[in-house]
């Protein structure tokens, strides 16, 4: 066979470089795209009234003794019995009362495997990792624009994040200690930076009640409640001629100032309780509440990736209300140092308030070119966990993974209804 001609071999070439290109470009694009899951179903068997509960607990600032990433590889594996066990919650509504609700689980099976990730040996402890590398936004341009605007104040001292009009997803132990319910949680509620103040609407002028102006009985309800919450007295004597309402001081001096919710019920998985899940705890530490009304604010979607290590960079981020800069909004992003099925060590600076919040990622939608961010976590704080199982404490800032079984337990709890929860 004689030389090929340079006319037939260069557009061959070419070809093939192109080819090449094309599909390195694909293998990229899967890395920065959301995978897409199909998701088993979590079905109510049965509903059964509990008495009330005591709300006798108080809020921890830190956890203790938790079954980490180490401690939890040295366990059996989960039956499906004990899981339809764990994912089974509780209810409990703003008049008090309480319900048990028994899960089935279907499909388990079908869904894609959901390997065990290598860990890292890096790992980093404390809570704040010598320079403080969290960012205040504290200008109200930003605060109350997405993606900040999801996260939300709950007024038992944590963070949340908005996962539906309506509903607000944070961390378990901020509601419930393992064993009762915290003793604000009957009168529990939902803070959401305000991008305004109240003063000057309703296009009256001075002392004019508009479309939109509320009664002054209301008014100043309202400002009693901000005071208690953000650590004030209530006391409102003395509030004569020249001096500042507590809106128009607040506007001035541009501290940050939350409209708040009412929540109508909370929904806490029983895995989070003591005695149930024993050594796996942890992994289910979050809850959801809904809120009477929907603020005008748009939520983020959850999403479930399998592992985080291997994404570009490697990046969390999340925002929330630390206790050290009270009323500010603080965001952070960092990488994750070790990662399990269920949880997630991270180095990311937080103080306590932050529980609760939200974990994100941004990828691409799969076949668009428009990026989205969505929620892949729920950050449980500053933990002392156990890490080889024999009593020995190290701390490590902890987050909950979203597994597609957690995807399906959160959802049906949003929507009410397993099959728009089929894929995630």
């Amino acid at each position: 066979m004689g030389p090929i001609p340079l006319c037939v071999l260069l557009p061959v070439t070419v070809l093939a470089v192109v080819l090449a290109v094309a599909a390195e470009g694909n293998t990229v694009d899967d890395e920065y795209t959301w995978p897409q899951w199909k998701v088993p179903l979590v079905r109510k068997r049965r509903t059964v009234p509990l008495s009330s509960p005591n709300f006798s607990a108080h809020p921890q600032p830190e956890l203790s003794g938790t079954c980490g990433i180490e401690c939890q590889r040295r366990l059996p594996a989960t039956s499906l019995d004990d899981l339809e066990q764990f994912l089974s919650y509780e209810t409990v509504y703003e008049n008090g009362t309480r319900t048990y609700t028994s899960v089935s689980v279907q499909g388990l099976n079908e869904v894609t495997a959901w390997s065990r990730n290598i860990s890292s040996s890096s790992r980093h402890k404390r809570e704040v990792y010598g320079t403080d590398t969290r960012f205040t936004i504290s200008d109200k341009q930003f605060s109350t624009k997405y993606p900040f605007s999801t996260t939300v104040k709950i007024s038992t001292g944590c963070s949340g994040v908005l996962v539906s009009p309506t509903h607000v997803l944070t961390a378990a132990h901020c509601i419930h200690d393992g064993k009762d319910y915290l003793d604000g949680v009957q009168k529990l509620r939902v803070g959401i930076l305000k991008e305004k103040s109240r003063r000057g609407r309703g296009g009256k002028g001075k002392g004019g009640r508009g479309k939109g102006k509320r009664r002054k009985g209301d008014k100043d309800k309202e400002e009693v409640q901000e005071k208690e919450d953000n650590g004030e007295k209530g006391d409102r004597k003395g509030k004569g001629k020249g001096r500042k309402s507590r809106s128009r001081r607040s506007a001035e001096s541009g501290k940050p100032s939350f409209k708040w919710t009412g929540v109508k019920k909370t929904q806490v998985p029983k895995g989070w309780f003591k005695g149930v899940s024993d050594g796996l705890t942890a992994d289910y530490d979050y809850a959801v509440l809904e809120l009477k009304k929907a603020p005008k604010v748009k939520h983020m979607d959850l999403g479930v990736i399998p592992s985080v290590k291997t994404l570009p960079a490697g990046r969390i981020h999340f925002s929330g209300f630390d206790d050290d800069r009270p009323g500010n909004l603080v965001y952070r992003f960092c990488s994750v140092s070790e990662e399990s099925n269920d949880l997630l060590y991270q180095y990311c600076d937080a103080k306590p308030g932050s529980s609760g919040s939200g974990i994100y990622v941004r990828l691409k939608e799969p076949g668009k070119k428009k990026w989205t961010r969505k929620i892949i976590g729920v950050f449980s704080g500053h933990q002392w966990v156990d890490v080889n199982g024999n009593g020995m404490q190290q701390d490590y800032n902890v987050a909950v993974r979203i597994t597609p079984l957690k995807y399906a337990q959160i959802c049906y709890w949003v929507h009410g209804d397993s099959s728009e929860c089929q894929v995630a």
